[in-house]
């Protein structure tokens, strides 16, 4: 259920925001002249708490073309949308249920039921120093102030596809499955309860407004296939990349080629596609751009944030950094915390 919050921020962001259509044909179309795509990362969690109702509402308001949805599961099952397994960085969890951590002393969201991390307030993501909570982003929403939930995949769905029919506009879903080794060691198979709900959705194929993306290659080529075609779908998938090390089999043209035997895009570091120790007057492209392109695949790098501290030095400002990786990389969307300035800057370079 939306909070009075979510309604006031939907009612004056459409009312006040420049927004767009974001009607894709297909989601795994070539963007190649098509508009740059604008992927609100956790929701404008520049501007609220990362994955909240909130959080989403005002990302579409402010003109996404796609919502993320980072997915774990509860003890009964329950799909939530939470960047982590865990609890006890975005919320209250220690107070309320101070003694079901486990021996790492982690909050672990499969350890409860949707009931009751549904008691639980969200807050924006902090760390502990000292014992005392430490916001990540000192100068984004104050921790503690307003109220905030977790809800489920079906409410975010619900949420997105009620908009899309009130506004007329088309935004799309771009949920990824988190840690699915772990939900298997404990029993649960998240790949395929993610189909299950999608599907149950209307999301069934490539020309529906979604992407499914995740950084476990096996298991991107699991649900590509083997889930898919039990289930009759056919959705656009995006491989996750982190580390240089971890995904360096991915990163030239034999990895790349393999890549697009199963997933439809790829979801690099920005720093898997301009080397870190590039310059304002010296960017040096990698390269894996053009191999992805090559393969047929799309681009989507993370995380866009204007951060100063959060932007690589080679990056004047904020729009400096959007123009690099749009113009001189020529990459086909971002992640961003930020999905008003950086439709903005898209837009502006019609």
């Amino acid at each position: 259920m939306l909070t009075k919050l979510s309604y006031l921020i939907v009612a004056l962001s459409i009312a006040g925001c420049t927004v767009t259509s974001g009607n894709h044909s297909s989601a795994a179309a070539a963007t190649t002249g098509a508009r740059k795509l604008v992927i609100a990362h956790r929701g404008a969690s520049g501007y609220l708490p990362e994955h909240t109702i909130a959080a989403k509402a005002m990302a579409y308001a402010q003109g996404a073309d796609y919502i993320e949805q980072d997915l774990v599961m509860t003890k009964d099952d329950e799909l939530v949308v939470l960047h982590d397994r865990h609890l006890d960085t975005v919320s209250n969890v220690a107070e309320i249920f101070p003694a079901r951590h486990r021996d790492d002393n982690r909050y672990y969201v499969i350890d409860f039921t949707l009931d009751e991390i549904q008691q639980l307030s969200v807050v924006e993501r902090f760390a502990l120093k000292d014992g005392d909570a430490t916001p990540v982003f000192k100068d984004r929403f104050p921790l503690g102030k307003s109220s905030f939930r977790v809800h489920t995949l079906a409410d975010e769905i619900e949420l997105i596809q009620g908009l899309n029919v009130s506004t007329g506009k088309s935004v799309g879903l771009y949920p990824e499955i988190k840690s699915p080794a772990f939900h298997r060691d404990e029993g649960k198979d998240i790949a395929k309860a993610t189909l299950r709900v999608l599907q149950q959705y209307g999301y069934e194929k490539k020309s529906d407004k979604i992407f499914l993306q995740c950084f476990d290659s096996s298991e991107l080529q699991r649900i590509h296939g083997e889930l898919m075609p039990e289930l009759g779908m056919d959705l656009p998938l995006i491989q996750l990349m982190g580390t240089e090390e971890e995904y360096r089999w991915m990163l030239n043209d034999t990895g790349v080629q393999r890549l697009a035997t199963y997933v439809d895009g790829i979801g690099p570091s920005a720093a898997l596609l301009v080397a870190p120790e590039s310059t304002a007057s010296n960017i040096k492209v990698t390269g894996l751009l053009e191999l992805a392109h090559a393969a047929g695949l799309q681009v989507h790098p993370y995380t866009f944030r204007r951060e100063r501290n959060q932007m690589p030095p080679f990056a004047k400002d904020y729009d400096d950094f959007l123009r690099i990786f749009f113009d001189e990389v020529g990459v086909d969307g971002v992640f961003t915390d930020f999905p008003d300035l950086t439709v903005r800057f898209v837009e502006s370079r019609k």
